[in-house]
């Protein structure tokens, strides 16, 4: 799916800015993994490794809610377990499409005795502004971060609780415009392009 994969590029390009979302400060180095996990190998959206062999940050975007989403988080985390026994994992489902599905609300796997929680977060609940909130489900928490390290959540700024998503666009387009670094311009510009679709969908 083009949406997914667009989110999937920018926490590829841009771990560190993913990483301070989601988990506040975290020492350097911030680098990818592999996404593809074996035994039988499946491939994750994103692997983060964050600081010097620290801990693990597991991304999947979700454009719409899937059944199978609780089942997949746990087999990820048994197959980041087995390739990485010795570090902690954090798990997080970032929603992008807003619906009334109860799955995007579902946290946990259940198996017979077999349990595995993990996070989810829904963009259309979640402010991204310019300054440091973190939001995960109604939980606010204040984080340490310059401002660079929402260049990479700027696409994402149109799928967030805005009364207007066609202003909202705009003011996107304005802060890309004064990115000194073309490429990243572009590159920023055309993720916005193709996440700015599910919200003019909603219209």
């Amino acid at each position: 799916m083009a949406y997914d994969n667009v989110c999937k590029y920018l926490a590829e390009r841009f771990p560190e800015q993913f990483a301070a979302w989601l988990v506040g400060e975290v020492a350097a180095p911030v680098q990818m993994l592999p996404t593809e996990l074996s035994e039988e190998p499946i491939r994750a959206d994103s692997v983060i490794l964050l600081g010097l062999w620290q801990s693990i940050l597991h991304l999947e975007f979700q454009t719409d809610p899937d059944p199978e989403i609780p089942f997949r988080m746990a087999d990820y985390r048994l197959r980041l377990y087995r390739k990485y026994p010795q570090l902690p994992v954090r798990q997080v489902v970032i929603y992008l499409r807003k619906t009334r599905s109860e799955r995007v609300f579902q946290t946990f796997f259940r198996l017979e005795r077999l349990s595995h929680e993990f996070e989810v977060i829904r963009l259309w609940e979640c402010n991204l502004p310019a300054g440091a909130v973190r939001v995960s489900g109604a939980e606010h928490i204040r984080v340490s971060g310059a401002e660079h390290v929402w260049q990479a959540l700027l696409p994402f700024r149109v799928l967030s609780p805005v009364e207007d998503p066609t202003e909202t666009l705009r003011g996107v387009v304005s802060e890309l415009e004064r990115l000194p670094d073309l490429n990243e311009r572009r590159e920023l510009a055309a993720a916005t392009a193709v996440l700015a679709g599910l919200a003019l969908d909603r219209c």
